[in-house]
Formats: structure tokens, sequence, C-alpha cells
């Protein structure tokens, strides 16, 4: 018998036919004797169509109410999953994040879990009972009802694995795993099997979908076996787990792609300390995250900086960077949104040179320029232009060899 927590995604629970088949799938672990909490995020759309209601009474409205709002579709879900399970004969409970005390900071839409109750949970397990949990939500030290942020189930479902000490945290989506690269880009993509924390990090901060990253920072931090896979087979997926000595036989084990690019360069700025802090503060200030930055050094004691902040972000960074520009007396400030981000990743490269050699050849042989690059120890990234995206992602699975079965 093992400790189990599931994580469902909307698709998985989308309709009430997809629900009855998640609860057939949660029965038969619990007809083999497992102890089972099973997490669930809203139905597929449901999300988005409160956002819309909300914002045909208002375009801003406020965050405290949007939580509460919001928590509603978790909500829902959670209580049709119990009354199918129940009606088909098996013990199950639903509990909201407050009544699972998922304790986070008080940032509405954006909360970071603090602390799992897990006194609660354990009651009901040891009642034999399924513990069905609304995902993306939990409560603040003021009782207030805080959400995680958009796959903020993922996150929910770790922090309740780590905190019970769970065997394995499963986590059901539409997909049947974690691939070399979007299948719906490269054809020849293929399941990779044993992934890493840290490679599973660097995807998921990359463009990769599959998994939100603070669910990965939780399992890497907890030690959580995580085990993505698919909600409409029964086909093994991948294990997100400790990196083993048999990855290092791969070089590279993925490529990534992020179309929600954009980048911001200020012109012919003074070379002199505090220029960039101006620069990088306005951005922090207003809550926009700063990606990659490049700084040229020009003659003259003047210099360049360019840096890329996501597309939905571009229109304000751009308007406060112009105002920042005429205090620091920048030449000028220019933004290009037509770009996007190709990465590779392996925990492989640490211990093999030539990998950014035959990334940059790879893209000349199609002529793709690269803008911006970014490095770090297990991964290397390029700015490009978005048109080249799906050919770039393409051209350099197949110079790693990503195309080869194992």
């Amino acid at each position: 018998m093992s400790l189990i927590v599931q994580k469902y995604g909307g698709t998985s629970v989308g309709n009430i036919e997809r629900i009855r088949n998640v609860a057939r799938r949660i029965a038969s672990y619990h007809d083999k004797g497992d102890s089972l909490v099973v997490v669930l995020s809203a139905m597929s759309g449901v999300t988005d169509g409160l956002i819309d209601m909300a914002s045909q009474i208002t375009k801003e409205p406020n965050k405290r109410e949007m939580d509460v709002l919001l928590a509603t579709g978790e909500q829902t879900t959670v209580s049709l999953m119990a009354i199918t399970l129940t009606a088909m004969g098996y013990p199950a409970e639903s509990m909201l994040g407050y009544q699972v005390c998922v304790r986070t900071s008080d940032a509405f839409g954006r909360a970071r879990i603090l602390d799992i109750g897990k006194e609660r949970i354990k009651e009901l397990l040891d009642q034999n009972k399924i513990v069905i949990v609304a995902g993306f939500q939990g409560e603040d030290q003021n009782g207030n009802i805080t959400t995680l942020g958009r796959g903020g189930s993922d996150t929910s479902a770790v922090a309740i694995a780590a905190g019970l000490n769970a065997d394995v945290c499963e986590i059901f989506t539409d997909v049947d795993g974690v691939y070399t690269a979007d299948p719906n880009v490269c054809e020849k993509a293929r399941k990779i099997h044993r992934i890493s924390y840290d490679e599973m990090l660097n995807m998921s901060s990359l463009g990769a979908k599959v998994l939100q990253i603070r669910s990965v920072e939780f399992a890497k931090k907890y030690q959580v076996p995580i085990h993505v896979r698919s909600s409409f087979n029964e086909e093994q997926g991948t294990m997100v787990i400790n990196e083993e000595k048999d990855m290092e036989r791969v070089v590279v084990s993925s490529v990534t792609h992020n179309k929600n690019e954009a980048r911001i360069t200020l012109s012919r700025v003074p070379d002199v300390p505090g220029v960039a802090a101006k620069v990088l503060r306005a951005m922090a200030d207003a809550g926009i995250i700063v990606d990659m930055i490049i700084q040229n050094t020009r003659r003259d004691n003047l210099t360049d900086i360019t840096f890329t902040v996501s597309k939905t972000d571009y229109d304000k960074a751009l308007e406060i960077e112009n105002k920042i520009g005429e205090t620091i007396g920048a030449d000028s400030v220019t933004g290009d949104p037509n770009i996007s981000k190709v990465s590779v990743i392996g925990v492989g490269m640490r211990s093999h040179s030539g990998v950014a050699s035959t990334m940059f050849d790879a893209l000349a042989s199609e002529n793709i320029n690269i803008m911006m690059i970014s490095t770090s120890e297990i991964r290397i990234s390029c700015v490009i232009e978005e048109k080249y995206t799906e050919l770039a992602v393409r051209t350099l699975h197949s110079a790693f060899e990503l195309d080869k079965n194992e």
C-alpha cells in the first residue's frame, strides 16, 4: 500500500463524463489499498469564464474579491468528484484550501504557500476516506481566500505530497509525459522516461507548459517524486526525480521554446554606475519580471542596455522605459515584440564541451540570426526572430540527435 497524491487538470475533469472516468481511476487505486489525496483544478474554461464575467463589470476588479470568485471553480469540481465517488460506493470527502489549512502569503492572485496543515487530511485517511482537495487556493493569515496563480493546482498537489511525505505525486494532464520538444512543433519529439528536477525546472521556466515551475521547486526542495502522465490512458509517463548518473550520458535532453517574449533596448546611455540599476529598478517597481539582460559598451563612455520581458508586459514596460530614458539621457528607446526564445537543456552539459558551438552552428545553417544569448550550467538560450521558432526547434532537436530512439 502507498500514500499517493494525485492531481487532475481542468481538461481531465472538463465535463461530467470525464469526472466519472477520473473517479473510476481513483477507485481502482483505492481498491488496491492505496491511500489517496486527490487535488483538482477547475473544469476547463471555468476560470476564464469567471474572469470574463468580472471584466464585464470593471477592467480592474478588486484582487481580494477576484480570489473569492476564482476559488469557486475548484469548489465545484471537488464537490462533483466527491458526489460521484460516493454514488459509486466509495468513501470520499471534499475539502477546500482553508479547510486543509493551506497557509499562504497575502499576495492575492499570486500567493505563495507557507505551510500545509496535515492533521485533518491524516484524520480522514485514517478513516479510509479518499480526500478530494481543491487546488489553486489557500488562506492567508487574516482568513482571506487566496489563489496561487495559473497552474497553482500543481503546486498545491506537490506541497501536500511534501507535507504528508507521500510516496509519489502523480500529475495527470492531457499529455502523457514530458517530451524532448513540443510534439505540436516537432513531430519527432520523444517522451522522456526520467528527467531531473533541475532539467524540469529549466524546461518549465523556458516555455514548457507541462508543470508549473513552483511545483517543481517544491518537489526538488522536499524530494517529492513526480509522475507526469495522461488521464486518458494507462501508460507510464515521465518521472521527475533526483539527478542520476546515467542521465549524464545524454548531453542535451530537451529543446524548449517561448514565444511570449519581447525585448527593449535603451541606446547610448551614460556608462556610469547606477544607470543599469535605474533601468531595471523601474521594472521591479512595476512588478515586471526581466529575463535576459545584455549590456554593450560603446565609445565615449556610452553603452546600450537590452533586456527581455514577457509579451504581455511589453507595452507597459516600453512606456516606463521611455520615461526612464529621458531621465538618464538615452539616445533612444526601442522595442521588439516579434521575438522568441529557444533553449537547449541537459544535465550532461556540465561535463561536455561544444554544446554552444553545436547550437550556434545549427541555427546558422538555417540562416537564423541570434539576437541575445544566455547560459547556465545546464542550459543555453538564444533570442531569435519569432517567425523562425518552429524551424529552430526542429533544427536543434536533430542537431543534438534527440530524434533518435533511446
